[in-house]
């Protein structure tokens, strides 16, 4: 998460979206970098508006925008897939010896194992009650996204490649996208709001 208080602009760290390369580039310009641990890092939608947010109210007198990216489901599903394929992940994380297709099916169980305990996007970017977010960017458009930044902060900004996932298969079979599209329903319908 990071906080840009004269900007009155705060942006929320969706995992898998690139928030790694984007604190690495604007850490410097942010008036509050909270980049460990993770838990704080990845701060929701929900719990920003409910301890973050009001306390910058608070002190600036003036409302923050809150802004986040949103990776296309099937695809953010890929990158923890991948990710999770390091030798350096812990054993009951690591995604070795599984296939994309197990992983996803895996990930729509009742009871995820712990390899395919990843979230999702919709819970992260999806407020309780009240306001959500007031900007959220396809991460498929990260050019748009950095311009949006560049006016904000009125500087150019150049992101760097970090934390990338690994190149793995990523297949699935008709059956496994269907459970997916099914199971992660709220996660495509808000992702299909986006243009």
């Amino acid at each position: 998460m990071l906080v840009f208080w004269d900007q009155r602009l705060a942006f929320l760290a969706t995992p898998k979206t690139g928030s790694t390369a984007i604190a690495a580039a604007l850490e410097s310009l942010a008036t509050v970098s909270v980049q460990r641990p993770p838990v704080l890092k990845h701060t929701t939608v929900h719990r920003y508006r409910r301890f973050v947010g009001p306390y910058l109210q608070a002190a600036s007198k003036e409302d923050f925008t809150v802004v986040a990216l949103m990776r296309e489901p099937r695809d953010w599903l890929g990158s923890w897939y991948r990710y999770r394929q390091r030798e350096d992940t812990d054993p009951e994380r690591s995604t070795r010896g599984i296939s994309f297709d197990e992983f996803v099916r895996a990930w729509c169980s009742d009871t995820q194992p712990e390899f395919a305990a990843v979230g999702s996007q919709g819970k992260f970017l999806r407020p309780r009650q009240g306001q959500g977010l007031d900007r959220l960017f396809r991460y498929e458009d990260i050019d748009g996204f950095v311009a949006f930044l560049e006016d904000r902060l009125g500087c150019e900004i150049i992101l760097p490649r970090l934390n990338v996932s690994p190149v793995g298969m990523t297949g699935l079979s008709a059956e496994t996208e269907a459970l997916l599209r099914e199971v992660a329903v709220e996660d495509y319908a808000l992702y299909a709001t986006l243009s």
